[in-house]
């Protein structure tokens, strides 16, 4: 993938990547990336979101699967741009110490940093925390299992 690393990715670039589309691409854009080792990105929190529409109303909040998924999402894409798994799906394939400190509301923008912590073969290890204005709101491991794209598991 011909893709300028020392510049912001933006939704463009993420969909070249990634293969969530709306409703379910959850990260805005990319503001820092090692492909493999680190990456941080962006989601900005609007109301007009289907899941505010019933979560809750009058209280719109963020559900934290969402936010996994985010996280999720964030490491997906630093694993996809390594040149040996280009053109994989990195699927989830465990979610481990997930703990949510506060909520995440219309407005907030929620920064997403994740650390590649492991690979062995087809599987990855990650640690991501989700913050807003500098304050955590989620973190979470997370194990990945990257995939071919006719979905069979890699070797």
């Amino acid at each position: 993938m011909d893709i300028d690393l020392t510049k912001p990715l933006d939704i463009r670039i993420l969909q070249r990547i990634l293969p969530h589309r709306y409703p379910f691409l959850l990260v805005d854009r990319v503001l820092e990336v090692e492909p493999g080792v680190r990456i941080k990105a962006i989601k900005n929190v609007t109301v007009n979101e289907p899941h505010f529409t019933g979560h809750f109303p009058g209280n719109p909040i963020m559900p934290g699967v969402l936010q996994l998924e985010m996280m999720a999402q964030v490491a997906g894409i630093s694993l996809l741009l390594c040149p040996e798994y280009e053109g994989r799906l990195a699927l989830l394939a465990g979610i481990d110490k997930a703990r949510f400190r506060r909520p995440v509301v219309p407005g907030d923008v929620l920064v997403v940093e994740v650390e590649v912590t492991k690979m062995r073969g087809p599987m990855g290890w990650i640690k991501g925390t989700a913050s807003v204005e500098g304050k955590v709101v989620c973190e979470a491991e997370i194990v990945f299992a990257l995939a071919t794209q006719d979905r069979e598991a890699a070797e």
